[in-house]
């Protein structure tokens, strides 16, 4: 008999790393029924059970398809197993129209030990939304978070993506490669934010790398992004710069307030969770987005995922 919502959150409580297929398993499911247990699980690992915010510090990647992504993951989980972290990663494929599955294989892309049982990964299917995050991102991403010393999320820089993954991150780093004048358009249009991080793949081709390195610097400190960092990496035996990554990432999540950020992911989660369910329709009935995420503004801080949902659902009942 398949584990409940409640027990599966128990065991990630309890640092069980290997709950983490069952997991996925139950938050991608879409069996009747399934979604109490869900949330049964969600309410297992919030704060209020955890007895404050969850241990993992959850990094999304993101950036244009073919910009190197998978290598670079395959050197940072290197670089996190080397420091005796535990890492999951969340692999945010486009869909197979057929099936609705992911396209792209996890494993095949992303080279990891295979007998390493600190380490988890999984491709996800975003479910049409050009990059986006599905809701079942959204959940994996906060149960895992309370048994995992990193979350990566990683997804499509294709747009929305960007906004997306900035709502549920505590981290966010953004991959370009050298030469290729797309991110300074991509910085100047306001698609996302400015990234945490910056990150500059294949140092290894020398001046060009670190021209790009150097453009970049500029282009943040004009849009008045002084702090973000700008790491060039090469994942070429024998890798570099992923240590000076690391330290950025790390760096990053030392500055925040976690416990505010991590308000504002769920209550993100809520309202996408509320919109992928009713549609554009149900955002209208609550007055659009900025009254939404006002109403959720006032709620009880301790309050998880599906208790905020509820919340919209009545509000655009009443």
């Amino acid at each position: 008999m398949p584990a409940t919502g409640d027990e599966l959150g128990r065991r990630l409580r309890d640092g069980d790393l290997s709950a983490a297929p069952a997991v996925l398993n139950l938050v991608e499911s879409r069996a009747p029924g399934h979604k109490d247990e869900i949330d049964a699980l969600l309410h297992a690992v919030s704060p209020a059970a955890l007895g404050g915010e969850a241990r993992a510090h959850v990094v999304g990647v993101t950036g244009p398809p073919g910009v190197g992504k998978s290598s670079l993951l395959s050197e940072l989980v290197r670089t996190w197993r080397a420091d005796r972290r535990s890492v999951a990663v969340l692999a945010v494929d486009p869909s197979s129209k057929r099936s609705g599955g992911a396209l792209l294989g996890d494993r095949a892309r992303i080279a990891v030990d295979p007998a390493d049982r600190a380490v988890f990964i999984r491709s996800m299917a975003a479910g049409g939304r050009l990059g986006g995050l599905a809701p079942a991102t959204r959940a994996a991403a906060h149960a895992l978070a309370a048994a995992f010393d990193v979350v990566v999320v990683e997804t499509v820089g294709v747009g929305q993506s960007e906004t997306e993954i900035a709502e549920v991150a505590d981290t966010v780093a953004v991959v370009v490669q050298p030469g290729g004048g797309d991110v300074l358009q991509f910085l100047k249009s306001g698609i996302m934010e400015i990234p945490d991080v910056l990150v500059v793949t294949k140092a290894d081709l020398g001046q060009v790398a670190q021209r790009s390195r150097r453009d970049l610097h500029a282009a943040l400190r004009s849009l008045g992004a002084r702090d973000t960092e700008v790491v060039a990496v090469s994942s070429l035996a024998p890798a570099t710069g992923f240590d000076e990554l690391v330290a950025a990432l790390d760096a990053h999540r030392d500055s925040l307030d976690i416990t505010a950020r991590r308000l504002e992911a769920r209550r993100a989660s809520a309202l996408a969770d509320f919109v992928a369910e009713h549609g554009e329709r149900g955002r209208r009935a609550l007055g659009g987005q900025r009254s939404a995420l006002k109403l959720l503004g006032v709620q009880d801080a301790a309050l998880d995922v599906p208790a905020l949902t509820r919340v919209l659902e009545e509000a655009a009942a009443s």
